[in-house]
Formats: structure tokens, sequence, C-alpha cells
């Protein structure tokens, strides 16, 4: 039997932390385009000339304040994770020390309701509880859906984000430190919003081994549809 290819070691950090790179990097190519997009809906309406300086100085400080934001959002939600699965789980091990022959029915339950014959599970439940920390983590996985949280870094998955959402972010914004704001600039913010957001579905596909065409696609319509929103604001509010 020939071996099974390890995955290199970058796509093994990639998967660890695709949520954070796919939800920060996502945001940050938008949000940042939703700028560029909004000011350039505004300057076609000849509301005010807007430099580059002002577009880069309104870019950039979104960027970054989004980014920490994002960051310490998800550092932030990491932590509650922790401090919910923490509360929920010495709850269920203190009724597991109390009723015992209770949580063994409830367990057996659910694994009756995943395909296991009523004997099967009667089984596996008595042997589960046995260990009593292992039938915790199973019920808190069947009745809550929580997980244990041990190996995840609330702060390394914020940092992750915050990276993702500046590194991505800052794409649309180039074109920018390059050429005055005129129609030549927005168009190629378009292209390096598009490309960056083709760059984020390649990376969420090789991660996942999910369909090219549907995790390309799903990525570029999610931003397209934000970049058309924030430009028709623009123009909307140059217009009232």
């Amino acid at each position: 039997m020939s071996p099974i290819p390890k995955r290199p070691r970058m796509l093994g950090r990639t998967q660890e932390f695709l949520k954070q790179i796919v939800y920060g990097g996502n945001d940050g190519i938008v949000t940042t385009f939703a700028i560029v997009a909004g000011f350039s809906g505004a300057r076609a309406e000849g509301v005010a000339g807007i430099g580059a300086l002002a577009v880069l100085v309104f870019g950039l400080a979104n960027l970054f304040a989004d980014g920490v934001s994002m960051g310490l959002g998800e550092f932030l939600s990491g932590r509650a994770q922790r401090d919910l699965y923490r509360t929920e789980h010495d709850r269920l091990m203190t009724r597991i020390r109390r009723e015992p022959p209770d949580a063994r029915a409830r367990l057996a339950g659910h694994l009756r309701a995943r395909g296991l014959s009523s004997t099967d599970a009667a089984a596996t439940s008595a042997i589960m509880a046995r260990n009593p920390e292992m039938m915790a983590e199973m019920l808190m996985r069947y009745e809550t859906g929580l997980a244990h949280p041990d190996e995840d870094s609330p702060a390394i998955n914020g940092l992750a984000t915050f990276i993702a959402f500046v590194l991505f972010g800052s794409v649309p914004l180039i074109p920018y430190f390059l050429l005055p704001p005129e129609a030549t600039a927005l168009v190629l913010s378009l292209v390096a919003t598009l490309a960056a957001l083709i760059a984020l579905g390649l990376l969420r596909w090789n991660a996942t081994g999910l369909r090219l065409a549907r995790s390309v696609g799903e990525t570029v319509l999610v931003g397209s549809l934000c970049a058309l929103v924030a430009y028709g604001v623009g123009v909307a509010v140059a217009a009232s």
C-alpha cells in the first residue's frame, strides 16, 4: 500500500487559519474598495475635486482602523467562546457526576439518532461513562455544538485576521499610490480588487478542495456586489 501523501506545511497552516484569512481578507478588500468606489461615485457627480492624497488618507485610515477592529473582534469572540465552553462544560460535568444514568441515556439517544442500534448505542455510552471528561465533550458537541477550544488561540486568530485584512485590503489602494485619482486609477483599482478576490478564492479552493468555480465564484460575487453597492451609495449621496 502506497503511503498517504502529506500536505505541504504551508497548506496546513492555511487550512488552520482559513476562516480568519477568508473573513479578514474579503472584508479588507471590500471595505477598502468601498472607500475608493464611494469617492469615485461622488466625484462622478462633480461634488468636489478629490485628490489621490485624500483617497489614500481615508483609505489607509479606514484600512488600519477596521483591521484593528476586526482583529480585536476575532480575539474577543474567541475568548467569549472559550468562556462559554468552560461554563457549559463545568455545568455538564457536575450533572454527569450527580446523575450518571441520565447522562448515559442522553448520550445513547444521540448515538441512536446518528445511526447506531439501541444495543450498540447503550454499550458505547456505558464505555464512555468511564471517562466523564470525554462524555462531557461528546454531549457538548451534540447538544450545544460547542467544540473544545484549547487548540485555538484567540490572540493568534485575531492577529491572522488583522494581517489578512491589511494585506488584501491594501490592494485596491495601490493604483492611487502611482496615479492621480482619475478614471484610469479607478479602473486599475477595480482590476486589482478583482485580482485580489480571485486570489482569495484560489486560496480557499487550495485549502478546502472544493470546486474551483464555486470557491472563486462565490468570493468574487460577494465582493463585486459589495463594491457595486458602495459605488451606488457614492453616486446617490452626491446626487442628493
